[in-house]
């Protein structure tokens, strides 16, 4: 068994979204992203199915261009391949469903080019 928190020593970076991966099993990856208001995810793909989970806090959630305001409690799931970003319209905590062949840190490098 393991456990994880997603509200236990949060840490945010003063300009951009803080990634940290709580879980990794056989199947998959659990990531929270600690978002400041205003921080942005810029445009990104990814090669395999995500779930993403609001779990405090509100997101804009671009999607190929059209624009979803998610809130605490949403839920969205993607299929690989789809352009997508997101911006914190106040302090959130998102939590992200990797494929377990996909990369935190391909998810990091994405916080770090937004």
């Amino acid at each position: 068994m393991k456990t994880a928190s997603l509200t236990n020593n949060i840490q945010y970076h003063e300009t951009r979204p803080t990634i940290q991966v709580l879980l990794e099993t056989e199947n998959g990856k659990e990531i929270r992203i600690a978002f400041k208001k205003d921080q942005v995810m810029k445009e990104h793909k990814t090669p395999f199915p995500i779930v993403v989970e609001i779990f405090e806090g509100s997101i804009d959630f671009g999607v190929n261009g059209s624009v979803h305001t998610l809130k605490t409690g949403d839920l969205v799931s993607l299929e690989g391949g789809v352009p997508h970003d997101l911006t914190a319209l106040k302090d959130s905590i998102v939590r992200l469903s990797l494929n377990k062949a996909d990369s935190a840190k391909r998810v990091e490098d994405v916080a770090k080019n937004s």
